[in-house]
């Protein structure tokens, strides 16, 4: 499993920075088992919207140390693939969060999250949460 590269959902980031004690964070709880981690271009925007200067320099440490995935054609296919399955079924959920799904779809990574009740309706998607 240390080999695998596990992509981030947003929540599990916000979780981790805005936790005083990090050691109980899931993100932290996942450095003990991967080393290599991503996240899509998605929850970088997300994260990154809005920001006092402190956070942004926060968050541009954390972002140059880990893979940033790009939203590219491929994860864009992947999306409206995923969209389309979610509305058929009438579950959709936020669009950022179909993005990122798709992202790590079609990178072929894990999604660590905290929002176990939404990424779970997505098929494909193999989801960490502990």
């Amino acid at each position: 499993m240390e080999n695998t590269v596990i992509c981030l959902d947003t929540s599990v980031l916000i979780d981790f920075y805005r936790k005083s004690d990090k050691s109980k964070s899931l993100f932290l709880k996942l450095t003990n088992e991967y080393k290599v981690f991503a996240v899509s271009a998605v929850t970088q925007y997300e994260l990154c919207l809005g920001n006092s200067q402190e956070q942004n320099l926060f968050w541009d440490d954390f972002f140059s140390r880990i893979i940033i995935l790009p939203f590219d054609t491929k994860a864009v296919k992947k999306s409206i693939g995923i969209y389309q399955q979610l509305k058929q079924q009438n579950k959709l959920i936020d669009m950022p969060d179909i993005m990122i799904a798709g992202t790590a779809i079609q990178n072929n990574m894990p999604l660590a999250t905290l929002n176990r009740k939404h990424f779970e309706r997505i098929s494909g998607l193999q989801i960490i949460t502990e």
